[in-house]
């Protein structure tokens, strides 16, 4: 069982911060905001702010190597949850979705077949907006996540 929880956000577009702040501030859990600008976190409650220089997947990449199994990943990002589920990691998507092991599959292969989509010219559109139940499913899902991880379970 990890002896403490990091939770990495993929900061540069993330719509749920301020609920991972609020997760994290309730259980006493870390978090670690990497962008590649300096975007504002409360120190108050510890949060860390990692610039990382600018690059296609320079997030990714810091977060990649920094996470431990047991920790958990904020992002969007397909194949950064993928690489994370890799090294035992949670992964929650910012739409209070979680990757796992089973469905990881599915979802790199829907974004393949939506960035062909998008080379050919065929409009796909982006997410959607995200709302107040986005936003309250996605704290629920992350507070289940902590507790899951706190236990020493498995993603």
């Amino acid at each position: 069982m990890p002896t403490t929880i990091d939770i990495f956000v993929d900061g540069d577009a993330c719509p749920v911060k301020d609920e991972v702040y609020a997760v994290a501030a309730r259980l006493g859990l870390a978090v670690v905001v990497v962008a590649n600008q300096r975007l504002n976190v409360p120190t108050d409650l510890g949060v860390e702010m990692i610039v990382v220089p600018d690059g296609p997947d320079a997030a990714d990449d810091w977060i990649a190597e920094e996470i431990r199994a047991g920790d958990i990943v904020i992002t969007a990002d397909i194949p950064l949850a993928a690489r994370c589920l890799e090294v035992g990691a949670f992964a929650l998507g910012t739409n209070g979705r979680e990757f796992t092991r089973e469905s990881i599959g599915g979802a790199l292969a829907t974004r393949e077949i939506k960035a062909n989509l998008r080379e050919s010219g065929t409009a796909t559109g982006g997410p959607r907006p995200i709302g107040a139940r986005d936003r309250s499913r996605f704290s629920g899902e992350l507070d289940r996540l902590a507790h899951r991880a706190l236990r020493g379970e498995s993603p």
